[in-house]
């Protein structure tokens, strides 16, 4: 099946209009399920989603092996480490081509920031990766508009992730405005608020003991009582749309331009087909003036991380 189209900054590649956050088949959300995991890749490309959102810190690994193995068949302690130098990202990259069993990682991503190694130093040698084949395009992750400009003069950046969902605009504080001018893509990533924006979590005691959400400050209790608000603005526009919360948040994103696109993760089928439903929905500049005035920026009580899981973030 082909999906939308959309391209992915100047890199000369393309990618569907929606991807595949995997994350959380590794860890973060719970308990982890190989088969249903697998079943929900293959759920994915049997749909034509054809991007696959990993890293090499998505469960030390696990998550790159889980992937590495499909594609083959195809053809509570929460700490951050954040290494820019040189020497760990080209190892960081040859173990994640030897994990996915691949010659070539189409995107690759300066997943954090750490300010101890001279962006100049890290930049060069995703570059020089580049010139190898071993990457196709260099990505940004959580960085401002002043670094991801002094990044592209350097080398060509085809990509910048960050949070982006109704209740996480700070994209549009300048981010945004930069990668249109340098040509690069933005990936929405948790476009759905780590679920929330679903309306399917009443309280953290729905959560397992180990989920990641359970230490998030927007998932505290008090901050999670107030933040009910939105997902009842969600469901109650959902509804006059005739589509799901999900689809509804989505489609939101889907509608702030062609470069941007959501990555959504799931572990779960039906979820996956949920999510792709908002390629359909279409909405009016009425609609989305009306989203844009009920969702406003800082609107969520809460920080967006801890203090620790804020480590790297530029943005």
């Amino acid at each position: 099946m082909q999906l939308q189209q959309r391209r992915i900054g100047n890199s000369g590649l393309t990618s569907s209009a929606l991807g595949l956050g995997c994350m959380g088949m590794s860890e973060f959300y719970g308990a982890t399920d190989e088969a249903q995991s697998l079943a929900t890749l293959e759920a994915a490309l049997v749909a034509g989603v054809t991007l696959f959102d990993t890293a090499d810190a998505y469960g030390f690994g696990h998550n790159e092996q889980l992937l590495g193995r499909f594609l083959a068949r195809e053809a509570g302690s929460y700490a951050r480490r954040v290494d820019n130098s040189p020497a760990y990202i080209r190892q960081a990259c040859e173990a994640s081509l030897a994990r996915l069993g691949v010659d070539a990682i189409d995107l690759f991503y300066l997943h954090r920031l750490n300010l101890d190694t001279p962006l100049e130093e890290s930049m060069g040698a995703l570059a020089q990766l580049r010139q190898e084949g071993k990457i196709r395009a260099v990505g940004l992750c959580e960085v401002s508009a002043a670094t991801l400009r002094r990044a592209v003069a350097i080398c060509p950046v085809a990509a910048v992730q960050s949070e982006y969902s109704l209740w996480t605009r700070e994209p549009e504080q300048g981010v945004l405005a930069a990668c249109r001018d340098v040509g690069a893509s933005f990936f929405a990533y948790s476009p759905l608020g780590r679920g929330f924006l679903t309306g399917a979590i009443a309280d953290a005691a729905s959560l397992d003991a180990d989920d990641f959400r359970q230490f998030n400050p927007r998932f505290a209790a008090d901050n999670l009582a107030r933040n009910q608000a939105i997902v009842a603005q969600v469901r109650d526009m959902a509804r006059a749309k005739g589509c799901t919360p999900a689809q509804l948040a989505l489609a939101w994103l889907l509608a702030q331009g062609d470069d941007v696109i959501p990555i959504p993760g799931t572990k779960r089928i039906a979820y996956l087909h949920d999510n792709l439903g908002a390629l359909a929905v279409r909405l009016d500049g009425a609609e989305l003036a009306a989203m844009n005035a009920a969702f406003p920026l800082g609107m969520a009580a809460g920080a967006r991380y801890t203090e620790e899981g804020m480590k790297g973030v530029d943005a």
